[in-house]
């Protein structure tokens, strides 16, 4: 058998290179979409783990701020309703319903914040004061330091314009 008649046989072919995976800073849409790929794989070993963490954590914080946000503005609502009597609108009777329900379609798709409603409902209180301040032209101390409404208070009692 001559040099010309024998066969090579081919190199065995090496695996290839896992691709390049989008990096956090540079682009978080890829990133995301990259890490939620490799998630479902089970590729566990390529994934950015603080990185995760930090963005899973990020969204908890997220739905608690969206729960303080809408108890939010039902308050300042109440507190305008309350304070600027010959001011109250349809509209704002329309804003306190509407952002309860909000209030409560969050806590039902994240029944863990429960624990935390007094919480939000104070830490809500802050924002709202301010807003009543700046959207009515009163004085600070028109409105409380304090809530003074209970948060069932602010999620049942009821609004009707005339």
């Amino acid at each position: 058998m001559t040099a010309a008649t024998r066969k090579s046989k081919p190199a065995p072919a090496r695996p290839a290179p896992p691709p390049a995976m989008t990096a956090y800073a540079d682009d978080i849409y890829g990133w995301a979409i990259e890490q939620a790929a490799a998630l479902r794989a089970g590729n566990l070993s390529v994934l950015d783990r603080e990185n995760l963490a930090e963005e899973i954590e990020s969204l908890g914080r997220s739905e608690f701020n969206r729960l303080v946000s809408f108890y939010a503005l039902v308050q300042l609502h109440m507190l305008k309703w309350q304070y600027q009597p010959s001011h109250r609108s349809a509209s704002w009777a329309v804003s306190i319903s509407t952002h309860r329900k909000h209030v409560n379609l969050t806590i039902a798709d994240n029944p863990s914040l429960k624990s935390r409603l007094d919480e939000a409902f104070e830490r809500a209180y802050l924002q709202a004061r301010l807003n009543a301040i700046n959207e009515t032209g009163l004085a600070p101390a028109t409105f409380p330091l304090d809530c003074p409404f209970t948060r069932d208070e602010a999620m049942t009692r009821p609004f009707v314009y005339e």
